[in-house]
């Protein structure tokens, strides 16, 4: 019998305890296992290798997938670097052009080593798409689990077992993170202050339908762009309540970021413009919090930003260039990180 996500989610592993019985499987955080005599290795023998706990998240994912297998890594960036070492010397990688900055950073290295040739494409444009292959069959995945074994790069059972945890709440979860996100976009797109808001859930959004079609939900990430005013971004940023200025996206707790200095600091001006980050643009990774409570945080960012808007006599006086490049700076001052 078939089952949907939502339940491979919450059922996998459960009862699986042969020793105890539990209901949840137990962590095991042991770094090395006995050996059946010389000679003699039992299907475990170094946590680097395999692991109980980390086995168990990994076929978890392999199913919600629809995969065969699955590696679990320690990182994003170590996932990235695995399935890079598929790629034979002198070969073709393809991109996004406005992925991840960490991962631009690694992949424009490794292409001026030499190891492959680099294109980065702007996927939204049916021309510029190559094809993609989803990997589900045996032999790829041990070859995956040879090189994550050889790199080092396999994640940490304490870290698979929390992550797996969270998997059995992922559906309700996913529900109430929408649900915010729709309404933090609608308070967004109302506003005079938001130059532009980027939100596939939005029936204006140029890739709406293809999100229709594909997706579940317009998931809980969003993106828009702030007027260049002088300190806009720091006006905006500072003073919420309910966001946090910090990296990652996906939690419980709701994030705001600014890409140009955080997530996507290691890419060039150029790469970054490329991309559509501009100085102006905010990314907020909607929370669980109470959605009023996000509504009024956004609501009092957005006033504050409107205040600072010149009056129809002062703009005409001023140079139409100034603010960009003021508002660049105030925003760096603000929302400064190293790149990661």
């Amino acid at each position: 019998m078939s089952r949907s996500q939502a339940t491979v989610a919450v059922r996998h592993g459960l009862a699986t305890d042969s020793q105890f019985g539990a209901v949840v499987p137990p962590l095991v955080l042991s770094t090395n296992f006995t050996f059946d005599g010389l000679g003699g290795r039992r299907r475990y023998d170094y946590t680097r290798s395999g692991n109980p706990t980390r086995d168990l998240l990994a076929e978890a994912l392999a199913e919600l997938e629809g995969g065969v297998a699955a590696v679990v890594t320690a990182t994003g960036m170590a996932a990235v670097t695995l399935v890079l070492h598929l790629v034979p010397r002198g070969g073709l990688v393809v991109a996004p052009h406005d992925g991840y900055g960490g991962t631009w950073r690694l992949l424009q290295a490794l292409a001026k080593k030499g190891l492959f040739e680099l294109v980065l494409a702007d996927l939204t444009d049916p021309a510029a798409r190559g094809g993609a292959v989803v990997a589900a069959d045996r032999a790829l995945a041990d070859e995956l689990a040879w090189w994550a074994n050889c790199l080092g790069l396999t994640g940490a059972p304490f870290d698979s077992y929390l992550t797996l945890r969270g998997v059995r709440t992922l559906a309700a979860r996913l529900r109430l993170h929408e649900e915010n996100a729709a309404r933090v976009a609608s308070l967004l797109a109302g506003s005079e202050v938001v130059e532009r808001l980027h939100w596939p859930g939005l029936a204006t959004h140029p890739t709406h339908a293809l999100a229709r079609k594909q997706q579940r939900g317009f998931g809980a990430m969003l993106s828009f762009e702030l007027p260049a005013l002088p300190g806009a971004a720091e006006a905006f940023v500072d003073g919420l309540r309910c966001f946090t200025l910090a990296e990652s996206l996906g939690g419980v707790e709701s994030l705001i970021a600014h890409p140009a200095t955080m997530t996507h600091a290691a890419m060039t001006p150029e790469a970054r413009a490329a991309a559509g980050i501009s100085d102006q643009l905010l990314r907020l990774s909607i929370g669980i919090d109470g959605a009023e409570d996000l509504e009024a945080d956004l609501r009092a960012a957005l006033d504050r930003v409107a205040r600072l808007k010149p009056s129809a006599d002062s703009e005409a006086s001023e140079d139409p260039a100034a603010p960009s490049a003021s508002s660049a700076a105030s925003c760096r001052a603000a929302c400064s990180a190293a790149p990661r």
